[in-house]
């Protein structure tokens, strides 16, 4: 249940290049058929199910990454701090980022069984630049689980900027722990943490031996 919910926490995600989505999409349209994609695709290949990280990793940079404003999501997530920082901090964190959100999608991605998504009517003004689109992920155990994505809309399309699992936005979960970093060492301090960190998912298989 862990790894379902870090996959639907990063799902359609996570933070150079973005694809440009196509100009008739409608946010809610967008989200739907980039969420089915990814399932469908995991759920069909041995590979990824096998936790081939290469395969994973590939499926995660093709179907999720252009979807996502990975530099808008770090500069909620550092708060007041980001103002702060200098071009080549703010690259930097951003990247760190970025790649922390692939080790957490991509080993939650291997474990997709029979998940499904069902989406809630979008309720919003065809002027809106920002919306919320709302969903239900259905897994094989438990209650339906919440997820709702907020999206922005810019000169290249619409693109993911954070997501609610079960109430919680991700940018609001991860200010706490980049002000905690940054109060202790500074933007420098934080880049290092989070470099730490991908080091040490880059050296942990997806699934366990036997699995």
């Amino acid at each position: 249940m862990k790894l379902i919910k870090q996959f639907i926490a990063v799902s359609t995600l996570a933070f150079t290049a973005f694809a440009v989505a196509a100009p008739a999409e409608a946010p809610d349209v967008l989200v739907k058929r980039i969420s089915n994609d990814v399932i469908n695709t995991a759920k069909t290949d041995k590979d990824i199910q096998a936790g081939n990280i290469n395969k994973v990793t590939a499926l995660v940079d093709a179907k999720i990454l252009p979807y996502v404003d990975f530099q808008r999501m770090t500069a909620l997530a550092a708060g007041r701090y980001w103002r702060d920082a200098t071009p080549e901090q703010k690259t930097a964190l951003s990247n760190e980022f970025r790649q922390l959100l692939i080790h957490t999608y991509s080993g939650a991605l291997s474990q997709i069984k029979n998940e499904t998504v069902e989406f809630k009517p979008l309720r919003a003004d065809p002027a809106d630049t920002e919306v919320e689109v709302k969903s239900v992920v259905n897994v094989q155990r438990g209650e339906p689980i919440q997820l709702n994505y907020r999206l922005s809309k810019g000169d290249s399309g619409w693109k993911i900027f954070d997501i609610n699992v079960l109430g919680a936005w991700l940018v609001e979960t991860y200010r706490g722990t980049f002000s905690t970093e940054i109060s202790k060492g500074g933007i420098d301090g934080l880049i290092k943490k989070l470099a730490d960190r991908n080091k040490e998912l880059a050296n942990k298989p997806l699934k366990a031996p036997g699995k």
